[in-house]
Parts: structure tokens; sequence; C-alpha cells
């Protein structure tokens, strides 16, 4: 120590229930898979301009989303939320 005192403050806590949280993220896609047990693969695809050549841009991202009900057939829009995650792949729900 070099003889100057640290001063420690409380931290000012907020009740709980009174915290603000993100809304969770929600995606429209296609399900292009649905073999496996409660899961499906649903794809989203995303437009954007180039920045220099100024053409639409069509990019596509596969999600792994757990299907309780397997009620999700091959070719449906559905649409997934973002939630904790279920297994190694899977961080999305469907909600329909």
């Amino acid at each position: 120590c070099t003889g100057k005192t640290q001063r420690f403050t409380a931290r000012k806590r907020r009740p709980t229930g009174l915290t603000k949280k993100m809304p969770k993220r929600i995606l429209h896609g296609t399900v292009v898979s649905d073999k496996n047990d409660k899961t499906v693969v649903v794809m989203v695809e995303r437009r954007y301009t180039h920045p220099l050549y100024k053409k639409v841009v069509r990019r596509s991202k596969k999600y792994h989303a757990h299907d309780e009900a397997n009620a999700c057939k091959v070719g449906e829009r559905v649409q997934i939320q973002e939630t904790a995650p279920i297994s190694r792949n899977k961080r999305w729900i469907v909600l329909e």
C-alpha cells in the first residue's frame, strides 16, 4: 500500500423485475430440413445494397431452431426467435 486510502462505494442495485432487457430478435425464413427430431433448419435471406457497386445482393444463412411439436415441414415460412442455448447448435425457437 502507498498510504493512500481507497474509497469503496456501494453499488446501487435496481429491485428485481425492473431491469431492462434487450428485445429478442425475430427472423423470418423458410424451413429447408426437418429430418432431426424436434429441430428444423431455417434459411433466412437478407438483402442489402453493395457499398461500391450499388447492386442489391442476397445473402442467406441457416439457423437450427427448436420445434417442440415437430409441426414444421420443408418449404413452410416460419418465424424464429432468439433464446438461450438449447444445444450445441440451437439458439432459436420456432414461433410460427
